[in-house]
């Protein structure tokens, strides 16, 4: 039987948890883990902090028998990793969640655009039963442009297959299988993806390097007509480049989960935490948007990520990450002595 602490945890997720690890001792705090509590912690073997959790060689040295650390999360830069390499403890994470519901939203974001899905929805609520202005467009040989080729965006490339649409690809690491398929192409550029693609969607953290990928220098060089989907991060796309691009008919329509204003997130899971809303509100970025009054606009309030089951994957991974480390089989391994 192991100690075990989960940190940041959801009323939800402790019912999982429970269930899951019911053979061991467990203890659930929605608090982080920092200088004022640790003290109660001080014997676990087993610790699952969520990110704002900060542990800190100061920190962890009062936690003696610590072993393994189970972030709930992506990212891992709130762990001291020297440190842990240094005392033995093995860190896991979750490599990746949500795949299919934010390839889902996306493809939602693309059929609400081509079948003018808000517009027949809100004439008919009105009693407007006519169809004169509702004509969308079939997705069945259009191209679809995905930057960025990694988890999500082969989901959206088996997805983009399934419509009959053409897939043209640019991302920093090639899969050759992914063209064994004659409908599915590597672009010769960038700009050659966005001259050729009939509807573009981004799947690409926020760096430097990907920043304002979409920018007021380069709309012209995309097809003129096209649509343009951001499900990833808002930085990725200049707003006054979408404003200037829909205005020149560049842009049909442009589909949106994320902002530029934005507050910085290092991962989706934070937009359901207290700790994220007490220095963010999302209500009131969106009501400012300049992007809500475009009728060729489609924002919804970075939701792609949110689904059950996108959610559950977390815990089930975290659950499988330390029973694995229990069973002397660690698994998704950051660091490990």
């Amino acid at each position: 039987m192991a100690k075990i602490a989960f940190f940041e945890i959801e009323k939800w997720e402790e019912e999982l948890v429970k269930n899951a690890l019911s053979g061991h001792e467990l203890v659930f705090t929605e608090e982080k883990l920092d200088k004022e509590n640790y003290s109660k912690y001080a014997d676990f073997e087993i610790i699952s902090p969520f990110i704002y959790s900060s542990l800190t060689n100061e920190l962890l040295t009062n936690i003696p028998n610590l072993k393994f650390i189970a972030t709930r999360s992506v990212g891992y830069d709130h762990i001291d990793i020297n440190y842990c390499k240094e005392k033995n403890i093995v860190i896991s994470n979750i490599p990746k969640y949500g795949g299919n519901t934010v390839a889902e939203h996306t493809f939602a974001l693309i059929l609400a655009i081509s079948r003018k899905l808000i517009p027949s929805i809100e004439q008919t609520k009105r009693g407007d039963f006519t169809i004169d202005n509702l004509t969308g467009f079939d997705l069945c040989g259009k191209t679809i442009g995905v930057v960025g080729a990694g988890h999500i965006g082969k989901k959206i490339i088996d997805m983009a297959l399934c419509f009959g649409m053409k897939v043209l690809i640019f991302t920093r690491t090639k899969d050759e299988s992914l063209t064994a398929n004659s409908n599915v192409t590597y672009a010769q550029s960038l700009d050659d993806l966005f001259a050729n693609s009939d509807v573009i969607t981004f799947h690409l953290p926020h760096t430097k390097e990907t920043e304002h990928i979409v920018n007021m220098g380069n709309i012209d060089k995309f097809k003129k007509g096209c649509i343009i989907i951001n499900t990833a991060r808002g930085n990725l796309i200049e707003t006054q480049a979408i404003l200037e691009g829909i205005e020149r008919g560049i842009f049909k329509a442009v589909g949106l989960d994320v902002l530029e204003e934005e507050a910085t997130l290092k991962e989706e899971r934070e937009l359901l935490t207290a700790e994220f809303l007490k220095s963010c509100d999302l209500k009131t970025q969106l009501l400012n948007h300049v992007l809500l009054t475009r009728e060729e606009v489609i924002i919804t309030p970075h939701n792609a990520f949110n689904s059950k089951e996108a959610l559950t994957e977390i815990i089930d991974t975290t659950v499988a990450n330390i029973n694995g480390f229990i069973a002397g089989r660690p698994q998704n391994i950051i660091s490990a002595p």
